[in-house]
């Protein structure tokens, strides 16, 4: 799911993140390689605010600057998931049971890369996912993306 660079950005974060409270969702490298953005997506047991994206976003400056993941200027973004938000860890998975997922796989399984259902959890090292009544196992290491579908109650 994640590019070798993401990875190692992504290694370099999270027992920092621990510390501060906060998990990292993702990591994303977008944009043109000379100037690229990074894209950190945290959250907390409490949901995200403005007070953890700035305290956030100075200790991962901080850790990217003394890094410098990349020769010359980059940009960092530091944001909530959001309500597509994504899924990347068996954690993740299990978690999120009972919501409705987007699961995008690297290749083919029974003649799909796109599935579209209700998350069931993990099994082993399978994704399960409830599409249209029929249980999909999806090997964890061929999902190429992952994310909840956001949904809006505008009857509230």
């Amino acid at each position: 799911m994640l590019t070798k660079k993401e990875q190692e950005l992504l290694d370099l974060l999270t027992p920092h993140a621990e510390s501060h409270g906060v998990e990292i969702v993702t990591l994303e490298i977008v944009g043109a390689r000379k100037a690229p953005t990074i894209r950190v997506y945290i959250d907390t047991e409490h949901g995200v605010g403005f007070d953890e994206l700035a305290s956030s976003q100075s200790w991962i400056n901080d850790l990217m600057d003394e890094a410098d993941p990349f020769p010359g200027a980059y940009t960092l973004e530091v944001s909530s998931p959001g309500i597509d938000r994504p899924l990347r860890t068996a954690d993740h998975f299990n978690r999120f049971a009972g919501e409705t997922v987007v699961v995008k796989t690297t290749s083919p399984i029974d003649g799909r890369s796109s599935f579209t259902g209700t998350l069931l959890g993990m099994a082993a090292q399978d994704v399960r996912v409830d599409c249209d009544g029929n249980e999909v196992a999806i090997p964890l290491g061929s999902i190429k993306r992952a994310n909840v579908k956001g949904t809006f109650d505008f009857r509230s």
